[in-house]
């Protein structure tokens, strides 16, 4: 039985849950990805040459964006049926159990062939999960937020993904510090055990969390649905096709901007601590700037902010990779700077503004299938992509028209999205299967 919170008081633990569970999910999943760009070819691909090694552990950190839409369908599902809250502990700790086991894994001159399999299961367990928590998270401080604060306090927990960024690069920097003999040997495993204790951690706060009151509300009026992403995808097909590739440069950005930048930073020979403390300083700029561009969305009109950091985020990659070819720190810095401004603005207001293009009842399985099949097709063989591209044509130029082409993808998707009405909200069922269709250009209120 849960003690009776004031609104303010489940208003502030709702955020504070959400974005501590959202920070440890981005630290274990972007802790695998800065590895398997810079030792997992070694460690479980040791067979081939470099490059190709390289490519192959790229490839497992794929496999978790192909989980994602999987466990974003199993995870709405529950979101849905059982609630938020029930949800959000499940997807903890399965990612937190999948990242321990992560780290006690033989490796390849071990246990041979076994260990990368293992490996790539283990990784596939970790995209389900982080497929239900992240759009879990939003859910969670959106539902418990005043209309006029939803954008603000969304954004908050969208922060995660920085504080998970950089809390996975200062692991990555002190475990870098070792010879490299010792980090191959046992120094790659400490940030995967490592997530024992921030698991443990977060789930004394989640385990104290009350369910949101809009999903309480939803279930009392018996608008729960028995399968609710077959009413997702039977009656909002279009709202979730839109919002999936309207996804596509946030994605990219982010992916390309953390893990392929360690990859490019070698091949220009700039240092890694170097390229670690761009990264750094990047997370501590989006920690700003996405609260600030989530309050702009409640001031103004979201939708306006989220298209325009996808116009940013086009233009962006054409100055980005110029600027970290001058090798000049602050001029690298100012490139970096460049490239998240645009994902600041467009993430800084994704977290309000994609849960209120569906009706409370199906927002979970919404958001979390639209989000992460957009993850799917935007962050799953982004690295790899680039990364093929640099190693074919040396040059940047192929992978900034890559990121444009998203970019203008997303940008003419997200031009038939709108949050829907405040009363369109209850009982999806209700709705004609045509005004369901129809409701991107139809519903405009930010509520």
């Amino acid at each position: 039985m849960h003690p009776v919170l004031t609104p303010e008081g489940q208003r502030r633990r709702a955020v504070l849950s959400s974005l501590i569970g959202n920070s440890i999910e981005f630290y274990e999943f972007l802790v695998y990805g800065a590895f398997s760009s810079l030792y997992f070819g070694k460690l479980f691909f040791p067979s081939f040459a470099p490059a190709t090694g390289t490519l192959l552990s790229l490839s497992t950190f794929s496999v978790a964006f192909v989980g994602r839409p999987l466990g974003a369908f199993v995870f709405g599902h529950l979101g849905d049926r059982l609630g938020r809250r029930t949800t959000l502990i499940t997807t903890l700790v399965v990612m937190g159990g999948a990242t321990v086991l992560i780290g006690l894994l033989p490796t390849y001159r071990t246990i041979g062939v076994a260990a990368p399999i293992l490996l790539t299961v283990l990784r596939f367990v970790q995209g389900c999960s982080l497929g239900g928590e992240s759009s879990g998270g939003f859910l969670m401080a959106l539902e418990s937020a005043p209309p006029n604060r939803r954008g603000l306090l969304t954004a908050v927990v969208g922060t995660g993904n920085a504080w998970g960024l950089l809390l996975a690069n200062g692991v990555l920097l002190l475990v870098t510090a070792l010879p490299d003999r010792q980090v191959l040997s046992w120094g790659w495993r400490l940030p995967f055990l490592f997530s024992a204790v921030l698991v443990a951690f977060a789930l004394r706060v989640r385990l104290r969390l009350a369910e949101t009151p809009e999903f309480e509300r939803a279930k009392s009026e018996g608008a729960v649905r028995t399968v609710p992403a077959l009413d997702l995808l039977s009656r909002h097909a279009l709202v979730t096709l839109c919002a999936s590739l309207s996804a596509l440069p946030m994605f990219l950005v982010f992916y390309l901007g953390s893990v392929f930048s360690l990859k490019y930073g070698a091949a220009i020979h700039a240092s890694r601590p170097e390229m670690l403390t761009l990264l750094a300083g990047s997370c501590v700029f989006l920690i700003l700037a996405i609260p600030f561009f989530g309050r702009l969305g409640d001031r103004r009109d979201r939708r306006s902010v989220f298209v325009g950091g996808i116009v940013v985020m086009t233009v962006a990659p054409f100055a980005w990779f110029p600027l970290l070819d001058t090798g000049s720190f602050p001029l690298m810095a100012l490139g970096f700077l460049a490239l998240f401004a645009g994902f600041a603005a467009n993430y800084g207001v994704q977290g309000a503004f994609y849960p209120q293009l569906f009706p409370t009842a199906l927002r979970y399985s919404g958001m979390s299938i639209s989000y992460n099949v957009g993850g799917l097709l935007g962050g799953a063989v982004s690295p790899l992509i680039a990364t093929s591209l640099l190693s074919r044509y040396h040059s940047w130029t192929p992978i900034a028209l890559y990121m444009a082409a998203a970019g203008v993808i997303g940008l003419a998707a997200s031009l038939f999205l709108r949050e829907r009405s405040a009363g369109s909200s209850a009982r999806p069922a209700a709705e004609p299967a045509a005004a369901a269709v129809a409701s991107p250009g139809v519903a405009t209120a930010r509520g």
